[in-house]
């Protein structure tokens, strides 16, 4: 299958050269040429499969023409070590725990897929060095540098906003060594975004180091993040409430319920998508206005979503085909400041014992103002609680325990290299490795 540019200022390109390159030519996004859809027989049948079986059925519908069967049924599998249960919250909601992987967090699973794909596809190409350029807020940088931890032949270079992202958060990817460099940046998440991009663009960059990006811009990290929406289908389907499945996605950089918008246009019955907000409500007033206008992202308490510019909004725009309208039907929006996420957490723990994190909050927060009678919500609890430790107790008054696989992080030594804003200093640095 070939893969184009949401810019469609270039040729289309293959699965291998869209995930070693991350960004086309005119820095647009990869999109896939088609979505195949799934057969009605998958689906009556989903609920009879493991979590790796269903995924793997749906990775063969994006990945099956370009890498072979039993090659991609080990990615999967490989990925796939843990599960993403569904827990009821309360009355129809239910919270779809995507924090048993590795460093806790949903990205998880598209670092650990990506990781996976990119050393095949290295290996094919024969490449002795490819250089990972990823930005995070949080948990994309512990996720990417844990799945690539150890691997030959890439080197990963995690850029992250001072002072804006958790202790734990910052200790799962700057204590690693080996392959895993820490850049430090005196900026926010979208300055390290920006710096990503630009040295995708610079021709000097480029002649130097084989460069590839592992945020969700890239088609091999974003796609597989389709999986557990399956999987959370099948699980409503074993307690007889699939029917009318509404899917609530804390949204920063989109590349998530983008995900899940491409399992819906793959025949997953979702009868409607919520996209929750922090303080940065772009695309919020986007529904509202028929508008796009982004702006410098402000800090919150869910910082996995302070994103000012989300990447992914190309991708959403191409999907619909640039309608408003059509982008309206199946999504909606929510947004919510510090003060009615810490709310929601707290009254969810105290009226049911349910810990959330401040991102499934605002999750959980939308599905409770929104679901209508009859329909099931399913929020995405994106992060384990411990990984904002002293901002959740400060909410809930109440200790919160670090998993041991969380604890073992706390223990490293923070090794990170000091960065400005300033695409010169990062280029010169590059250059100089």
């Amino acid at each position: 299958m070939k893969y184009y540019s949401t810019n469609k200022k270039v040729e289309p390109v293959s699965l291998q050269v869209a995930v070693v390159d991350g960004l086309a030519g005119d820095r647009g996004l990869f999109m896939p040429e088609r979505i195949n859809v799934l057969p009605a027989s998958f689906f009556d049948e989903i609920q009879d499969l493991s979590f790796q079986e269903m995924s793997y059925r749906v990775a063969d519908a994006f990945f099956g023409e370009d890498i072979e069967a039993e090659t991609l049924k080990k990615i999967v599998y490989d990925t796939l070590s843990f599960d993403t249960p569904l827990v009821h919250v309360k009355d129809n909601i239910y919270s779809l725990e995507l924090f048993h992987g590795p460093t806790s967090a949903f990205k998880d699973v598209g670092g650990r897929f990506m990781a996976r794909m990119l050393a095949y596809f290295i290996q094919k190409q024969g490449q002795s060095q490819v250089n990972v350029l990823v930005a995070t807020s949080g948990d994309t940088g512990s996720a990417v540098a844990n799945g690539f931890l150890g691997v030959e032949g890439i080197h990963v270079y995690v850029l992250y906003p001072k002072g804006l992202v958790s202790e734990i958060q910052e200790k799962q990817f700057t204590t690693l060594g080996q392959n895993i460099t820490a850049i430090e940046v005196d900026g926010t998440f979208d300055d390290c975004q920006a710096l990503v991009k630009a040295s995708f663009m610079d021709a000097d960059l480029k002649a130097h180091m084989n460069l590839t990006s592992a945020n969700s811009i890239n088609v091999a990290r974003f796609l597989p993040q389709a999986f557990y929406y399956f999987n959370a289908y099948a699980q409503l389907k074993r307690l007889g409430k699939a029917d009318n499945m509404v899917v609530c996605v804390p949204s920063g950089n989109f590349g998530n319920i983008t995900a899940g918008l491409f399992g819906k246009k793959m025949g997953l019955p979702v009868k409607h998508f919520i996209a929750s907000n922090n303080n940065n409500d772009i695309f919020f007033e986007y529904l509202k206005t028929g508008e796009y206008k982004p702006r410098p992202s402000v800090s919150t308490i869910a910082n996995a979503m302070d994103v000012g510019d989300p990447s992914n909004f190309a991708r959403v725009l191409d999907l619909y085909g640039h309608s408003h309208a059509d982008i309206s039907a199946d999504i909606s929006g929510a947004r919510y400041d510090d003060t009615q996420i810490a709310e929601t957490v707290k009254n969810v723990y105290d009226e049911t014992g349910y810990l959330l994190d401040p991102h499934g909050a605002c999750g959980f927060r939308a599905l409770e103002e929104q679901l209508q009678p009859g329909q099931v919500g399913v929020f995405l609890e994106t992060a384990h609680p411990a990984k904002f430790k002293e901002t959740v107790e400060a909410i809930i008054g109440a200790p919160v325990e670090i998993p041991e696989h969380l604890q073992a992080f706390m223990k490293g030594e923070k090794l990170s290299i000091p960065m400005s804003k300033d695409f010169e200093d990062f280029k010169a640095f590059l250059l100089k490795r």
